[in-house]
């Protein structure tokens, strides 16, 4: 996806008069990158002032918002996050204004400088063990595999799951196959730690030769560290097997899991 197709301009959203006036003289683009089901908005331009995110979304869109907000104040004590500027929630609706984090994705790192791709995968994996380096003590939120099951199941139940939209290996499966097959894994021994929850390429945002921070924290708690590892590794493959490997070589691991890369990857299917 390039940039033209990552962003179109679009109008300014009336929000409230006070909020409006702030955000006077920026301009609008609708970002396309994402499949949270919330309305990204990408507002710049405006002197003197930083770059901004709004999302919006109503119903269980708007309470995916709101989880994003309570994790990203809880998590900006361990990591470099976007800033919140507002929020705001009704019965069926919320708004999360948030600073932009300077600098490119990572995918569009390994895109353009196809040369430092190891150095790249270096930098995230390292990012990616300070994440896991937090307490898990420290952490009030849970998102191990037992309760996103039980999610998952709720969406499945309800028509939520988009087939199409899964990964080349699962094309023309229905959500009962992945459900069944994934099931066969199980079994496996925990190995908490806090993580992301959807640790890829364009929620990580580097400049200087370094990850700047991560972005979309919805889904952040605990659960296994493969959660993370899991998504990153898919990510990579659209480049090279080599940067598979050096992700789990850097990150410290030496014989991946990979039935737990397998489970947390269809787990990953139904969100």
């Amino acid at each position: 996806m390039n940039h033209s197709q990552r962003e179109t301009l679009c109008a300014s959203l009336p929000l409230n008069p006070l909020l409006d006036a702030e955000l006077a003289g920026y301009q609008w683009a609708r970002n396309h990158v994402g499949l949270s089901g919330a309305a990204i908005y990408h507002l710049y331009g405006k002197a003197d002032a930083p770059e901004l995110f709004l999302k919006h979304g109503k119903g269980t869109v708007a309470n995916d918002i709101t989880d994003e907000m309570v994790r990203l104040n809880w998590l900006q004590a361990y990591m470099p996050l976007p800033t919140i500027n507002h929020f705001s929630r009704t019965a069926d609706e919320a708004w999360l204004l948030t600073t932009a984090i300077s600098g490119k994705t990572a995918f569009q790192m390994l895109e353009d400088y196809p040369d430092d791709r190891g150095d790249i995968v270096d930098a995230l994996a390292v990012f990616l063990r300070r994440l896991h380096a937090i307490p898990v003590s420290h952490c009030p939120f849970n998102s191990d595999y037992p309760f996103r099951l039980s999610l998952a199941h709720t969406r499945m139940v309800n028509g939520l799951v988009d087939t199409d939209d899964f990964d080349d290996e699962r094309h023309d499966w229905s959500a009962g196959q992945v459900w069944d097959a994934m099931h066969t894994l199980l079994p496996f021994p925990p190995d908490p730690v806090v993580t992301h929850g959807d640790f890829s390429l364009d929620n990580l945002i580097f400049a200087d030769g370094r990850v700047m921070g991560c972005i979309d924290v919805g889904r952040v708690g605990i659960a296994d560290r493969y959660q993370d590892l899991a998504i990153l590794w898919s990510c990579l493959g659209e480049f090279s097997r080599s940067l598979q490997q050096r992700l789990f070589q850097t990150y410290g691991i030496s014989h991946p899991d990979s039935n737990k890369v397998q489970f947390h990857l269809m787990l990953d299917e139904f969100f």
